[in-house]
């Protein structure tokens, strides 16, 4: 178990079509900003990103943005941040924020979002990193995800112990519990060689 001083949280640069998405952004940043936990985000003024980040610097707490380059300058970028990087590239985007991350939180998203839990997931698995990585299951958004990591793990695809890596709650307070208390599993190999 240890404190986790930041959490990077990846979500959409838009609202959603659903009210709760709005409020499970806003109840993230306030539960941030009261735990003195500092957010680490894509740093863009829009969407379910836009209202976490508004919400914890309004009560407030510490938020660190990293956008690259060409988002910024389509105006995008939010400037009332604690602090704001501008990168060259996505990767370098991804990476910036890893490194100043403790963990990580998928809320609603895209695209991007997906591709983000999921790579930084997988830096888990295969030890680059020792970060919980958890999925905040908003009215069910991420049902289908998680049922196809379930499938993948069935089907020999994913090892039982990985997919215990991704921690899912539909509550804020709970998931970050889970991040606090997570221990990295640590295996021998992660590829089934025998069948090489």
């Amino acid at each position: 178990m240890s404190r986790l001083n930041t959490v990077c949280v990846f979500c959409g640069s838009n609202p959603g079509t659903e009210p709760e998405f709005l409020e499970a952004a806003t109840e993230t940043g306030k539960f941030l900003a009261e735990n003195r936990i500092g957010l680490v985000f894509g740093g863009g003024r829009v969407g379910l990103m836009g209202r976490v980040a508004d919400t914890v610097m309004a009560a407030g707490g510490k938020v660190i943005g990293v956008i690259p380059r060409d988002l910024a300058e389509k105006e995008v970028a939010h400037q009332n941040l604690t602090e704001l990087h501008v990168v060259e590239s996505m990767h370098k985007r991804k990476a910036l924020m890893a490194k100043l991350s403790d963990g990580f939180v998928a809320m609603p998203g895209g695209f991007g979002t997906f591709e983000e839990i999921c790579e930084v997931i997988t830096w888990t698995q295969l030890g680059f990193q020792q970060k919980p990585c958890g999925i905040l299951n908003t009215n069910g958004y991420y049902k289908n995800l998680i049922a196809l990591f379930d499938n993948a793990t069935e089907k020999g695809f994913i090892r039982s112990e990985h997919r215990r890596l991704v921690l899912v709650s539909d509550k804020i307070d709970d998931l970050i519990d889970q991040l606090t208390d997570f221990e990295p599993t640590r295996l021998e190999k992660w590829i089934d060689k025998d069948s090489i």
